[in-house]
């Protein structure tokens, strides 16, 4: 790997590593297994960041959906389909890529060196239109549909899938605090045990959540192509020599669909690109020039 690549690499690793810090500092949650309740949980985070995290600091932005949903208010979840569709319209993706906590555990483990590595499960094509499913069936509609007799729904994907939510918050509270332990039921259970098979699929397979079961990822997917932060293909330039798609490891064509939905803004690709035909969308730039065509000039 060129000093280019490697320092992307690094970068990203640092970034992430830095994010999940500062919205999970809150340090006396886990020396005393109590969850903060402060003002600033009054605020989703972009990423996936559990609300029962002990350090979070934030809000979880499919937590909180899921909550207003389930309430029989319906302000809460316009602020949250507001606040996602906002971080969406920025930045799409790139937040899976670089300010996502469960992001960086997944990249992580797949650098541990055992099993041969890969980028896709088989079956890919059809197995990363799951995210959109559990986005429409565990994080909208159960929430939304599925009442009890007071007219309250539940979090459906927290509570019987999300295994960030597992290994930042359920894990590190039951482990500190012994009343949790002597509750524990088969629902626990049935999320760690989620929760280890996509640690141990992650560690062969690249980011296999965030391809296949994220439904924040499919929410953030569908801006990719109209994101504020985007790619842009200059095909006069494009040799199509293939390195692009070589080092995506999402398993996607970046010199066909550089604003793929399964792009996370990782940037591998454009480092790869030898002829500056894959780069960064510039609005301004854009701008600029339809202004010069406007004017004829």
């Amino acid at each position: 790997m060129d000093k280019k690549k490697k320092k992307n690499r690094h970068l990203r690793l640092i970034v992430q590593a830095i994010w999940t810090a500062v919205t999970n500092g809150y340090l006396y949650g886990f020396v005393t297994g109590k969850i903060y309740t402060g003002k600033s949980k009054d605020f989703c985070v972009p990423g996936l960041n559990c609300y029962s995290c002990p350090g979070a600091l934030g809000s979880c932005p499919i937590g909180s959906l899921q909550a207003g949903l389930s309430s029989p208010a319906s302000r809460p979840a316009f602020y949250c389909f507001g606040i996602l569709i906002f971080f969406g319209s920025l930045f799409g993706r790139f937040v899976c890529g670089w300010l996502c906590p469960f992001g960086l555990v997944q990249d992580l483990l797949y650098k541990i060196p055992i099993f041969k590595k890969k980028k896709n499960l088989p079956g890919h094509g059809v197995l990363r239109w799951i995210k959109y499913i559990v986005l429409a069936l565990f994080v909208i509609l159960l929430p939304l549909m599925a009442l009890n007799a007071t007219g309250i729904g539940k979090p459906w994907f927290c509570e019987y899938i999300c295994p960030s939510g597992t290994l930042f918050g359920g894990i590190p509270l039951v482990s500190l605090n012994e009343s949790l332990r002597d509750i524990i039921g088969i629902r626990f259970l049935w999320k760690v045990a989620l929760l280890l098979i996509v640690v141990v699929t992650s560690i062969g397979y690249y980011r296999p959540f965030c391809k296949y079961v994220c439904p924040l990822g499919a929410f953030y997917s569908i801006f990719n192509p109209v994101a504020l932060y985007r790619y842009k293909l200059d095909k006069d330039k494009c040799t199509n020599c293939g390195a692009c798609e070589k080092v995506c490891r999402m398993g996607i064509k970046p010199d066909v669909t550089p604003n793929s939905a399964e792009c996370i803004r990782c940037g591998e690709c454009l480092n790869a690109c030898q002829t500056s035909a894959l780069t960064k969308y510039n609005i301004l730039q854009e701008l600029t020039k339809e202004g010069k065509n406007g004017d004829g000039k």
